[in-house]
């Protein structure tokens, strides 16, 4: 009796770039929070010197996103661990999961401090502010949007929905510095509307918490509950198979995605004429292609179908 054939194992550049992709994204998160401390630290000393409540609440902004980006990390940390037993699909949801709760904290603080603001308008009253406070939330502003810039290229390099959350607080914590910016300049040379423009100001950082709050939790509940993903993804399947001798056509293909995994589920067809061996070897060189092409993909089910000329 014929030997069971040997499982095809991926190229080790697979392996290799789960791995890279794991590091860059723990690298930017970690600079992140190094920056975001030190944001902190200057606001709350600007906001005890100068009485600013728009600088207050920018800092209490970002000393969340530095509480949120450590839990980050934990998560990466977490989606990155192999299939077991009871999770036979690996752990690729943790990162989602994160960015869903990154979301719905910045909707939560968002609301709090929007009522807490706007409760506080009425009882403002005149008071020229420091001139050189607004110094403080620019030099956040452009720190701010760096990081942004940088986290939200490496996101979309490694298709992270949960880093992507991290890069849209980096963003609403930039755009809330430059609310506070604009506040703090009005308070400081126009005194009779310093209190209020301080409240607006914090106002207007609250209100776009709560937005982007709700664009970061859509994005993450889209990976939970495995809604479809853009068609350049299907394509690049698509591809890959056909670029394995012995499959002349593709039919359904089905792919989740969530956090670092993609996993794939493709009907090939193949002469239907072939022996169960041959047939075999080809849905193992199959789910090796799509698995070299892109490294995301956890594991591969390939369905074999006869083929027929003009079946479709």
């Amino acid at each position: 009796m014929a030997k069971f054939p040997e499982s095809l194992l991926p190229p080790d550049s697979v392996f290799q770039a789960r791995a890279e992709r794991r590091r860059q994204m723990i690298r930017v998160v970690a600079i992140g929070i190094g920056i975001r401390t030190l944001i902190v630290g200057g606001e709350l000393v600007g906001a005890t010197l100068f009485n600013s409540s728009a600088l207050y609440m920018d800092a209490l902004s970002s000393f969340l996103d530095v509480a949120c980006s450590l839990l980050l990390i934990l998560f990466i940390k977490l989606a990155e661990r192999p299939p077991d037993t009871n999770h036979p699909f690996g752990h690729g949801r943790y990162e989602p999961l994160a960015g869903l709760q990154m979301g719905i904290l910045l909707m939560v603080v968002g609301a709090w401090m929007l009522v807490h603001q706007v409760l506080q308008i009425p009882e403002a009253h005149a008071e020229a502010l420091d001139k050189r406070a607004w110094l403080i939330s620019l030099g956040a502003l452009i720190l701010l949007e760096v990081c942004y810039m940088i986290s939200m290229r490496v996101a979309k390099r490694y298709e992270s929905p949960a880093l992507a959350a991290d890069a849209a607080h980096y963003r609403v914590d930039s755009l809330t510095s430059l609310f506070a910016t604009v506040a703090l300049l009005v308070a400081a040379y126009v005194p009779e509307w310093s209190q209020v423009m301080d409240h607006i100001g914090a106002s207007a950082i609250a209100v776009f918490m709560l937005v982007m709050g709700a664009f970061t939790a859509k994005g993450n509940v889209n990976q939970l509950l495995d809604r479809i993903p853009e068609k350049h993804y299907f394509d690049l399947v698509r591809r890959a198979a056909k670029n394995v001798a012995g499959v002349f056509e593709t039919e359904k293909i089905r792919i989740q995605m969530f956090g670092p995994d993609a996993h794939v589920d493709i009907d090939v067809e193949v002469d239907p004429l072939l022996s169960v061996d041959k047939a075999h070897r080809i849905s193992q060189e199959v789910r090796v292609a799509i698995q070299k092409e892109w490294p995301a993909v956890r594991d591969v089910s390939v369905h074999i179908e006869p083929y027929y000329p003009g079946d479709h």
